[in-house]
């Protein structure tokens, strides 16, 4: 029997020839065939059994100025429409109020809890793997307007327009009620700012009303010792003169009683009768611009006066001023304007400087009617809607892939196999010993393999 071994044709610099392997590979084209239909096979039980994954999305755009006007023209709290879209985006990225939102609806996540899991770590995946926040990008100037974008990726089952367009509401509402607890909070301190300074007010009006009373308390004080002095020293000088008075009555009733003066006369008339030629007819009327001698008055008149001068039991009927000063102590019994000041009422009108302070008390007051309940903070430029069809699996490109995949690896288990089955021969051929054939006879003395 003869054999003979053949070595595969190879280059000259050791390279594999491309034509040996396209036939190496073409004589096992049913494993290649088997392998890429097998895993093309996969790829489409895959593709049409896979979870299908949805896609939503929500656009807000500012809103318009006159849905802020109210809250703006307050004066206690501005907020421009860019700067509430501001604030609705970052609720929106708030992890708070994602997972307030979660706790609150959570029928609508029930496909998204998992065995093991708390409901913090079901929520912590939604999270990082469906919500997604789409802001401009500010290198590009495309965007007419400011805007944000909300996506959510969601499995076959869950109402993601439902569970997009809720989450989009409950957040605005919650930065609006934080917007109201806000100016409430503002509007408060105000008030309680206001109240003080008007509570300053009055205890400044009632520091000068009391200093007001003390004053004018002092100053009748001072007048009614003033008074009472002036007319201790008026009493004290008619009593004075009196005494006086009473001491030149008694000189001039001795001198009198000394010249048998008795009645009233005149010089003229105490000389006549001195010499002794008056006549009682006569009546005689003398002009003299000298002071005529108390004692001329006589003894009579003179006693007379004396006995009701020491009989007198006051002198202030005698001095005009002593009844200018009793009405003027007696005004100073009672100060009416005391009084005045003392039965004020509503004191609270008597303020000076507060009427702005108060119509700014009754202007923020009346901003507790503000109903920010219906405020829009934001235009939802476009609410989520119901999709058309999912955007994972992609089933057409999955199949696709996995034919692409599988004849890759067709093609690799092919030259896998050939390589591998070309080793072996060779290995085989290395162990038999070669002899040498003439004609297809064997030479003597050699053995017939």
């Amino acid at each position: 029997m003869s054999s003979s071994f053949r070595i595969p044709p190879t280059s000259s610099h050791g390279e594999i020839d491309i034509s040996a392997v396209f036939q190496a590979v073409w004589q096992q084209k049913s494993l290649v065939l088997f392998v890429t239909l097998g895993i093309a096979l996969i790829a489409a039980v895959y593709a049409f059994t896979a979870t299908p994954e949805y896609e939503v999305s929500s656009v807000l755009r500012p809103a318009a100025i006159n849905e802020l006007d109210a809250l703006n023209r307050s004066e206690v709290y501005r907020l421009p429409p860019g700067d509430a879209l501001i604030k609705v985006g970052a609720s929106l990225e708030s992890y708070e109020t994602r997972l307030n939102f979660f706790r609150a609806n959570q029928a609508l996540f029930k496909p998204f809890e998992r065995p093991g899991r708390t409901l913090e770590q079901s929520f912590d995946a939604f999270n990082r793997d469906s919500l997604k926040l789409v802001l401009p990008d500010p290198k590009k100037s495309d965007s007419l307007s400011a805007y944000i974008g909300l996506g959510l990726n969601y499995p076959k089952g869950v109402d993601g327009v439902s569970v997009l367009n809720k989450f989009i509401d409950y957040a605005i509402d919650a930065e609006r009620q934080q917007i109201a607890a806000d100016l409430r909070v503002i509007v408060r301190n105000r008030l309680t700012e206001l109240e003080g300074k008007i509570e300053a007010a009055r205890s400044s009006y009632r520091t000068e009303k009391e200093a007001r009373i003390a004053k004018l308390r002092e100053a009748d004080n001072l007048k009614r010792a003033q008074l009472q002095d002036e007319l201790k020293a008026l009493r004290q000088q008619i009593k004075t003169a009196r005494q006086d008075r009473v001491a030149l009555l008694a000189e001039a009733i001795e001198i009198a009683k000394s010249l048998g003066v008795v009645k009233p006369t005149t010089p003229s008339a105490l000389g006549e009768k001195a010499s002794g030629s008056g006549e009682s007819s006569v009546m005689r009327t003398e002009i003299n611009n000298q002071q005529i001698p108390l004692y001329f008055m006589g003894v009579e008149a003179l006693t007379a006066e004396r006995t009701a001068l020491l009989q007198r039991k006051s002198d202030d009927f005698t001095e005009g001023r002593i009844a200018q000063i009793a009405r003027e102590l007696q005004l100073l019994q009672s100060n009416r304007e005391i009084e005045v000041l003392k039965l004020r009422q509503n004191e609270d009108l008597f303020l000076s400087g507060v009427e702005p302070l108060r119509s700014e008390v009754v202007r923020l007051k009346n901003l507790g009617n503000l109903d920010i309940s219906n405020m829009k903070l934001v235009s939802i430029d476009r609410k989520a809607l119901e999709p058309l069809h999912p955007i994972k699996p992609q089933k057409i490109l999955i199949f696709l892939a996995g034919l692409l995949g599988g004849g890759i690896f067709g093609v690799l288990a092919a030259l896998a196999r050939h390589f591998f089955v070309s080793g072996r021969r060779a290995k085989q051929q290395d162990v038999t010993p070669l002899l040498p054939v003439t004609a297809g006879k064997p030479l003597r003395g050699s053995a017939t393999l």
